[in-house]
């Protein structure tokens, strides 16, 4: 019987050309290649709400793709995530034309002082009306790490020493310098905030100093809502403390399944509710009016697939050099220090199954790590239901072939059927974002460790 849950839908995109699908950029019908156009992320803003899509999961890297072979020459070539722009500034504009939708922001903590960090998330907070979330990041590229003055990227589990610091100033600026009532926008007496309600966090740690106030008055959320996309043991261990929704990249049902359960079993163990944590798989789905339609467009696709580009990606994910391999070579598991749960994703994790180069190259070739799905909206349909039953997880990043083809496809076809099943939203909840995904409140809740620094508010006198 397949699952009668909601399923949850993310939009996922980078302020870049082609994405998860290198080569496909080049297909006549693709516009990634307008990323640095206002109207692309407008108009896909206006689609995806007209879906009623979750948010718009926003990747990002600060680096290039230069494993492979040693040198960025097929990244560049291929516009293997390069160039690519910052993704902060497109979330107002899209919120401006648009009412509902979420934005989940990747913005990596390795390489930005928490202090005007915390300043820009209560911006966008501000801005959205409550609508931004924050996917964390430790980063993995090398190329990123040198580029703003290290020798060498940190240690894989130090970065997430790094991170629970950094966690605990952004906790101490968002949620505990401010109390909710120290804003008193008092024209009469000419006092706008009462400085007996605004504290300085005097934050010395190991990593960060950071004695003074918050400079922004709290948001609708006060903290976004927080996604985490590390897969890692030590990614997960991290993700079962602060994360409210993760990120996860599993090729197959068996590998999600241990994935989902290993990472609600730590939240039980963290003190959370394993149900408050929701948990998204990459996934890209080409959709037709019939499965023969739906087939016949996927191998459209695959004719602009860039074989070159995709081996790129997946060295810089896994910092291994593929071009050092034959082709028809088996994957082995190596220890990096780049994403490690990509790395045993195809060599150790699925017992049931080999991977050799070209076909590590063919998987990531359109929509990246995640499961491909081609058929009729109700071969989909079926297909994610099964998927949710089967693994527990709660809903799906949605990558693209083309876009916006891919989303309009998914709006026009795919939500419709899901809507009709009882499975997907028909309108949104009322809120932010955290109120929409959580139906809770719209600030984090007990007992989530950000919201043991939330400074509560003692009565006293403005003198």
């Amino acid at each position: 019987m397949p699952s009668q849950r909601e399923i949850r839908l993310n939009a996922f995109d980078m302020n870049c050309v082609g994405h998860q699908s290198p080569g496909l950029w080049a297909h006549p019908r693709d516009r990634s290649w307008q990323y640095k156009d206002l109207e692309y992320w407008v108009d896909l803003a206006r689609l995806l709400e007209r879906g009623k899509f979750d948010g718009l999961f926003i990747a990002d890297v600060l680096g290039i793709y230069d494993v492979l072979n040693g040198n960025g020459d097929a990244a560049i070539r291929q516009a293997t995530q390069v160039p690519v722009n910052d993704p902060l500034a497109l979330i107002t504009p899209m919120a401006l034309v648009t009412e509902h939708l979420g934005f989940g922001l990747t913005a990596s903590l390795s390489f930005e002082h928490p202090y005007p960090f915390a300043r820009r998330l209560s911006t966008l907070d501000h801005l959205t009306k409550g609508r931004i979330g924050w996917n964390i990041v430790t980063s993995y590229l090398e190329s990123g790490a040198r580029n703003i003055g290290h020798k060498a990227q940190t240690d894989h589990d130090s970065r997430y020493d790094y991170a629970d610091e950094y966690l605990q100033v952004v906790y101490k600026l968002l949620e505990g310098s401010w109390e909710a009532d120290a804003v008193l926008r008092d024209r009469e007496r000419r006092i706008f905030s009462d400085p007996s309600k605004i504290h300085p966090i005097n934050h010395q740690g190991t990593f960060f100093s950071v004695p003074g106030i918050h400079l922004c008055e709290p948001s609708p959320q006060r903290t976004p809502v927080l996604y985490q996309a590390g897969a890692s043991s030590r990614g997960k261990q991290f993700a079962a403390e602060h994360a409210e929704c993760v990120f996860v990249a599993a090729p197959s049902k068996v590998l999600l399944k241990k994935t989902v359960a290993d990472i609600r079993r730590r939240a039980a163990e963290a003190g959370r509710d394993p149900r408050s944590i929701l948990i998204f798989n990459l996934q890209t789905v080409i959709v037709g009016e019939t499965d023969k339609a739906a087939q016949a467009k996927w191998q459209e696709y695959k004719n602009w697939v860039s074989y070159e580009g995709a081996l790129a990606l997946v060295s810089g994910w896994t910092g291994i050099d593929f071009g050092q391999y034959q082709p028809d070579q088996v994957l082995k598991y190596l220890h990096t220090n780049a994403i490690q749960s990509a790395v045993e994703t195809f060599s150790t994790a699925d017992p049931d199954r080999q991977w050799t180069v070209a076909a590590l190259a063919d998987w990531v070739g359109i929509g990246g790590f995640g499961p491909l799905l081609v058929g009729s909206a109700a071969t989909v349909a079926d297909e994610l239901q099964s998927w949710v039953e089967e693994t527990d997880v709660d809903g799906f990043n949605l990558a693209y072939a083309l876009t916006h083809e891919t989303f309009e496809d998914v709006v026009e076809l795919l939500i419709p059927e899901l809507q009709k099943r009882g499975v997907f939203k028909k309108e949104y909840a009322s809120g932010t974002l955290r109120e929409k995904l959580f139906r809770a409140g719209p600030q984090l809740q007990a007992p989530h460790p950000g919201a043991g620094y939330r400074v509560q508010t003692v009565p006293q006198e403005v003198i």
